[in-house]
């Protein structure tokens, strides 16, 4: 991508984020996401806050946890709530029902858990995001480490293609310590029957694939603000 290509993307994203932090209320719970665009809702937020906007949020991430709290943002512990308000997250690709693959970043468990949580799930995006079918993204399935061979064979048995992530030549591992498997299933005809598959195998942790968790997609294409809900 060229750096023209890139900072286009990057004002598309700014423009979702700044549209979707206005649908933050004084007292909210607020699920901060983790990614690029994320960061630019993050920092949107940030700015609220020190104009005198009361708001506590938890964190997808051990990164996106460090930048709110440099920002002024109020953390509370993701293990002591039980729900959130609203939550702003990125996605990988997503389609206009709504379904979802995210993890690129490689805090899919924790993002699914505040997706779960979250009573207003919204998802920023650029117009890259959109697509007619999921799977030119690869799957990301965070695995017990104890479990990589068991579970990436049985990705093999649901036809997928896994590698296993790696950065600088060593293992990838996330912030609860895990390994993750980037699976390639091609361009998947039904989400939701995969999703179920990949649930039910021991010892994967959680999988990219967010279905039925997200309540609106605020995208930015060009100048225009595109919601799908």
């Amino acid at each position: 991508m060229g750096i023209i290509d890139q900072n286009h993307q990057n004002a598309e994203k700014l423009a979702a984020a700044k549209a979707a932090v206005k649908l933050v209320k004084n007292g909210d719970i607020v699920g901060l996401g983790t990614g690029t665009t994320a960061t630019f809702a993050i920092k949107e937020l940030g700015k609220l806050v020190a104009e005198g906007l009361n708001i506590k949020a938890v964190a997808s991430s051990i990164r996106t946890e460090e930048l709110a709290k440099s920002l002024g943002i109020e953390i509370l512990n993701l293990g002591e709530i039980s729900s959130v308000d609203i939550s702003i997250d990125g996605a990988d690709e997503f389609t206009e029902g709504l379904d979802l693959i995210k993890g690129g970043g490689g805090a899919l468990f924790r993002e699914k858990i505040v997706a779960s949580m979250s009573k207003n799930a919204i998802i920023v995006t650029d117009a890259s995001k959109k697509v007619k079918k999921l799977g030119s993204f690869t799957v990301p399935v965070e695995v017990i480490p104890l479990a990589y061979q068991y579970v990436f064979d049985q990705i093999t048995k649901l036809n997928g293609k896994g590698k296993k992530r790696t950065t600088d030549h060593q293992d990838y591992f996330t912030d609860n310590g895990n390994l993750i498997i980037d699976a390639d299933f091609g361009l998947i005809d039904d989400p939701k029957a995969l999703s179920n598959d990949l649930n039910k195998i021991d010892g994967l942790l959680a999988h990219g694939l967010f279905i039925d968790l997200t309540a609106q997609v605020i995208m930015s294409e060009q100048s225009e603000i595109i919601i799908f809900k």
